[in-house]
């Protein structure tokens, strides 16, 4: 083989590996407020995909709510599930949906921001109406998943080869007493990762116990209160002894390497059964108030999926740009594609042409994000 046709043969790999890489449908819908028909617009949108109770009938279903930064930094003033949180109502519906479709017991879970407390106090502090949510199913409950909380040990959850940054992750054991996990996104921008979608939201499953600044060295800190930057995005330390230590710690501390390798191991370590993301209102240019350029917008619309590589390439390309970009290439501009290297591990494909999109057409849904 002559050196010019073995770079022909490289260049075309991704390709390759692209129609290979399993493929699921997407649902997008038009929904312009929260004050609508929520339940009848994701019940239709989840007929598009087979229907919910092929999936949850008579299991437990997981919902990871997207609750990052804390309660106390609004954006212009504004509700937070307008902006940079998931929005309650889209939760209420979510569980109404879930238990009319046969689920068993629906559980809320997030890695609440600086606190191992209870996950119902860090919900009222963020405005939530919890009542509402008790009364959207008979079996709620919630998780602050930050720690161990009531639990007595926490689960390990091996990655696929390896990993490229942890070969597995300790998580709280609700990740683990699950039939079916749920990721509950919003649509936008992220200062490392370019996008967060359904699989960058599951970064908050990791508990900063562990996983945060303030982590035990040897053993976990059972009360943090702070986050995960140092462990995680610069890797200027390792999380606590008693979790597995990094494979490499002379590999590369830039954020826009780790986080994107730490995301795709998280998406096949826990994979994700169901991607919801919320584009009815949102945030442009990055992923909360602590971004400057940051801008309310309302692209109106909802995506959906049984594969979250391919619900987080079809709500790429609704933001405008392109799932498969490269490092260098908005909105992957200082980072890795996440979504790529989650396509590598053989978590779904990226390739649009082997993504059937159901409703409305990518085109029709386009909101174009920064460039």
């Amino acid at each position: 083989m002559t050196r010019r046709e073995l770079l022909a043969l490289m260049a075309t790999a991704p390709l390759v590996r692209a129609k290979e890489a399993p493929t699921a449908p997407v649902s997008i819908a038009r929904c312009r407020g929260y004050d609508g028909d929520l339940t009848g617009t994701l019940s239709t949108m989840f007929d598009r995909l087979g229907g919910l109770g092929r999936i949850v009938k008579n299991k437990t279903v997981t919902i990871k709510v997207n609750l990052t930064g804390s309660p106390g930094l609004r954006f212009q003033g504004k509700p937070l599930g307008l902006t940079h949180y998931t929005h309650p109502k889209m939760a209420a519906a979510t569980a109404y949906l879930l238990e009319r479709s046969g689920a068993r017991r629906v559980r809320f879970v997030e890695s609440c921001w600086a606190t191992s407390g209870p996950m119902e106090e860090y919900l009222l502090d963020s405005g939530w109406n919890v009542r509402m949510l008790f009364g959207a199913a008979s079996k709620v409950e919630f998780v602050n998943t930050n720690a161990l909380g009531k639990a007595k040990r926490y689960s390990r959850f091996q990655v696929p080869g390896g990993g490229s940054i942890f070969p597995a992750f300790d998580l709280n054991p609700a990740y683990e007493e699950t039939d079916v996990f749920m990721s509950m996104a919003k649509l936008k921008n992220h200062a490392t990762c370019g996008v967060t979608l359904s699989m960058k939201n599951c970064f908050g499953i990791t508990p900063a116990s562990i996983y945060g600044d303030d982590a035990g060295v040897d053993e976990p800190n059972e009360n943090p209160a702070q986050g995960r930057g140092s462990v995680c995005h610069a890797g200027e330390r390792q999380p606590a002894k008693s979790a597995p230590q990094e494979n490499d710690p002379t590999s590369s501390r830039h954020p826009g390497y780790r986080m994107p390798r730490i995301v795709a191991d998280l998406a096949s370590a826990r994979p994700i059964d169901i991607a919801l993301i919320d584009g009815v209102e949102t945030v442009t240019g990055g992923e909360g108030p602590w971004i400057r350029g940051l801008r309310a917008v309302q692209p109106g619309v909802i995506i959906a999926g049984v594969n979250p590589v391919t619900a987080d390439s079809v709500a790429t390309a609704v933001m405008g740009y392109d799932p498969r970009a490269n490092k260098g290439t908005a909105p992957f501009v200082d980072c890795d594609n996440t979504l790529r290297l989650a396509e590598a591990r053989g978590a779904g494909t990226t390739d649009l042409k082997n993504i059937e999109v159901r409703g409305l057409s990518i085109q029709e849904a386009l909101f174009r994000f920064p460039a």
